[in-house]
Formats: C-alpha cells, structure tokens, sequence
C-alpha cells in the first residue's frame, strides 16, 4: 500500500521546528528534523517512522519545508500549497491519502485528488462547526460522541486511535522530580480545566507543580502592562497559576518532562461532553506517568483507580493528586500498569494493522 500522510503544524511549535530545522538545506533535512523531534507522533503510521518507501509524509501548511519540495521538483516559483501538495501525491503515486489537517484540506481538496489515489481518509476528533468533509471515504477518531454527529452529516466515520511512541521508553524514568505537571491550553475554551488548574496550583506550597501553558492572544494582552489597564480581569490567570506558569513545551521536549513527572494533570476542553483520551491521556501514560484526568468514558486501558486516577470537580481534583503522592509507592505501580497496558494495546504495529484493515473495508 501507498500510503501518503499529511500532518500540520501547531502554530506554537513552529519557532521549535525553525529552530531545530536551522541550517536544514532542502526538503528531507528540514522534514527529518520535524520527524526527529516526535511531535505529534502518536498519529504518524509505522511506514512513516520507519522511512518506508512506500510510505510519504509532509506537513502541507509548512511552507518552508513545502517551498524546499518545489523547488527541487521544478515547480513554478508562484505555485499554490494545495497545488505542491497534489503535485506531491501525483509524484509519489499515492494509493491512500490520510490527512490528519482536513479543515484545511476539506472535500474542495479531495475531489481534486489524482486519479491514482483509492481511497481518501481523515483524522478529526473535534467539534469542526460547517466543515465539509463527506468527500472523504472515512473520518477517523478516538471519540464516539464526534463520529456519531459526522455520522448524522452522511459521513462514514470509524474508530480509530493513537499509539504509543516507541521512543518514549527512553524518557522513563525512575526518579521523577517533578510532582505534578500541565502542559496544554489555557483559554476561554478550557473553563472546566481553568478551575482545576488554579486549585492544583496551590498545592505548590507542598509538592514541585509544573505547569507550561499555551495561552491565547488575549490572555497576554491582558496580562501585559499595557492590558493591566484595560477591562479585561477575565482573561487574566490567577496569581496560583500566573506564578508558576512556564511556556508551552512540545516534541522530545514534552517526552523529557513527561519522564520526569510523577503525575499528568489532564483536563478535557469544555466542547468533548463526556468522551474522554485526548492526546495527552496517551503521551502521559506511554511515558509512564500516572495520569489524574476528569472523570468521564475512557479508552480501553485507562480505567480510574487501575491504571490511572480520574476527579469529578476542581476540589476533588486536587484532593485525588495530594492523595496519591501521599501514598506514591502503590500510585506507582498504577503507572506501571498503565504504562504496559497502553504499550500492549495500542502499539505502533497494531495501530498499522488496525489501518491497513479499515482502509480495507471501504
């Protein structure tokens, strides 16, 4: 099978990638430099990680890696980013597309698709308001909740999920420094997840809380001088929060303080309703930390009390953490039961399988 894979760049992640890519002479050093750094790779096929040749993998918002592609192809200097990446599947003879970025590459892009392409697949595991996305023969997901409303649009929709990095072994560890660690958003969209993070953050006084937030615009505006004189108190966090905030952390550098952590804090967005297992859920407990997230419809493998903890509101939520670090030693072993059984099922080998029969059956 042919398979060709599209990514997408958060916009916060985009001065590491500059960084990490500086010097990179052409397309396959800047994507190398991209796949190196992991993120996002517990969505990334097995072929893709391996460098199978079948396999092809860019990240079509990414122009500079997308200009290099251009360029050595002969392509004219002008040429769109839509038109590089069907450039890209035609040259690449692709038999199966699976975009991982279909808000931006809807069904306008999937009719425009070479005729050597099978099937046309897409991950989106998120509300996505009036995107049209019936052109693709499956949406992929993690939650039933989203797959039944694609459903209910005329869209075939299947269950589909993210497996463990292999490379995340290299980041356990055995002394784990930090006590509780966040790293995620903090927005207008994340009120639930705000309540939690500030009442957690007063337990600083006892334990090593880290937290590296994404924040809006507006949450800088307002925390800036220049906001602190403008009505906008709202959009501030907390002083419990404020004071212990870092910036965001993303790739192998997320994997490194996820091994040092004894315990994830995961809150969902206030739009997931009770399904539960966003990406965090999985990269905290692939790097063998014990995950403590809001209560709600999980996964198989991550069972509260078994392989993970789970709070039903913000107080509780920091009574079940200082709770577990008080009793870390049996706290422990549920991380290293999650750990095992998160490795067993949802491996990288079965995640392919698992593709290669869904694509199948279309």
């Amino acid at each position: 099978m042919r398979v060709f894979q599209n990514g997408g760049l958060y916009p916060s992640y985009v001065p590491r990638l500059n960084g990490l890519a500086r010097g990179a002479s052409g397309f396959e050093a800047r994507r190398r430099a991209f796949l190196d750094d992991r993120f996002g790779a517990l969505h990334f096929l097995a072929p893709v990680l391996e460098g199978d040749a079948q396999a092809f993998f860019t990240n079509a918002d990414d122009e500079v890696l997308q200009r290099h592609w251009a360029r050595e192809n002969g392509l004219k200097a002008a040429i769109s980013l839509e038109d590089i990446l069907l450039a890209q599947i035609e040259h690449h003879g692709t038999e199966v597309f699976y975009n991982l970025d279909p808000i931006r590459f809807g069904s306008t892009f999937v009719r425009k698709l070479p005729g050597c392409v099978r099937k046309s697949v897409c991950w989106r595991a998120a509300p996505s308001g009036r995107a049209d996305l019936t052109a693709y023969d499956a949406i992929l997901g993690n939650f039933p909740s989203i797959l039944d409303a694609w459903r209910g649009q005329g869209c075939r929709a299947e269950l589909f999920f993210p497996a463990i990095d292999p490379v995340m072994a290299e980041y356990e560890r055995g002394d784990r420094t930090i006590d509780v660690l966040f790293v995620g958003g903090y927005s207008k969209h994340h009120s639930t997840r705000a309540r939690v993070l500030e009442r957690v953050a007063q337990l600083a006084t006892r334990f090593r809380v880290v937290y590296c937030l994404d924040t809006s615009r507006l949450t800088r505006l307002a925390e800036s001088p220049l906001g602190r004189l403008l009505p906008l108190r709202k959009h501030r966090r907390p002083a419990a929060i404020a004071q212990i905030a870092q910036p965001p952390v993303f790739g192998r550098e997320l994997y490194g303080l996820l091994g040092q952590s004894k315990i994830v804090l995961n809150g969902a967005i206030d739009m997931a309703g009770r399904d539960r297992g966003n990406m965090r859920c999985f990269e905290a407990m692939g790097c063998g930390a014990l995950l403590v997230s809001d209560a709600g419809s999980y996964p198989a493998g991550m069972k509260a009390d078994e392989t993970m903890l789970a709070y039903e509101s913000a107080d509780n939520g920091a009574d079940v953490i200082a709770g577990a670090l008080d009793r870390w030693p049996r706290s422990a072993e549920l991380a290293l039961e999650g750990r095992a059984q998160l490795s067993s099922l949802y491996s990288k080998s079965r995640q392919w399988q698992c593709f290669v029969d869904l694509v199948a059956q279309l």
